[in-house]
């Protein structure tokens, strides 16, 4: 008589727990006080709706996004924090839009270092009192918290994108259902923007941050200076 054993079923991929925590919008790292763009976007009358929202939530993926999943997959990578934070400054040409990340990026380290303490946090806090940059903060905390090149690249990615969707939803009363939809839409296109981050990190690894994607936007830069001179305004950025 024979006797069958069926496998146990696998458990999740280790550090999927500290992912999901890491991009979770409730995580206190701020990003819910800003709407990458989408608020001078619908000022504008750019975005109005679902289709609209896609179609600006899929530019900012493959230009702004895959810059900041490029710095966060090569700082969870190990490749040198202040290296890439000055790489930063040099792809965020908007002096508003790099005060925002600044911003975002001592929110994220103070959120960061009570869930994951670690020395590479606390010595990049050291270094950069005003802040670092928001994706270089974050591929030290998916570092931190275990993670690795392509989970930090698909949390920056991720990031960029929710942020507007979610900033639609209150400007225009979107119908939530909907924007999730657009998120759901976008989601190979997000596998495919991850990838080529982490792909880019690897290289920055050996070649250092030139090696790095320094695709841009620059309506979102524009936009960015004229919000920031707005009086009244629902988000930071």
């Amino acid at each position: 008589m024979h006797t069958t054993v069926t496998a146990e079923p696998a458990g999740p991929p280790a550090g999927l727990g500290a992912l999901l925590v890491l991009a979770d919008g409730r995580f206190p790292a701020g990003g819910h006080a800003h709407s990458g763009g989408a608020e001078a976007a619908v000022a504008a009358g750019r975005i109005t709706g679902a289709a609209s929202l896609a179609d600006f939530c899929r530019g900012r993926l493959h230009t702004t996004g895959l810059t900041s999943a490029a710095l966060a997959a090569a700082a969870a990578a190990g490749v040198d924090p202040l290296a890439l934070d000055d790489a930063a400054d040099a792809r965020t040409p908007s002096p508003a839009l790099r005060a925002a990340a600044r911003r975002l990026g001592r929110q994220l380290m103070r959120a960061a270092r009570a869930a994951w303490p670690s020395a590479a946090l606390d010595a990049l806090a050291a270094a950069r009192p005003r802040g670092a940059h928001q994706p270089v903060v974050l591929g030290l905390t998916a570092r931190a918290a275990g993670l690795g090149p392509a989970d930090a690249a698909y949390a920056a990615a991720y990031e960029c994108v929710s942020g507007p969707a979610t900033a639609a939803v209150r400007l225009l009363g979107l119908d939530p259902f909907d924007a999730t939809a657009v998120l759901a839409r976008l989601a190979p296109e997000l596998d495919q923007v991850a990838a080529r981050a982490a792909r880019a990190a690897r290289r920055a690894v050996d070649e250092g941050p030139d090696a790095l994607p320094s695709a841009s936007a620059p309506l979102l830069d524009i936009t960015a200076e004229q919000h920031a001179a707005w009086p009244v305004r629902l988000f930071a950025s």
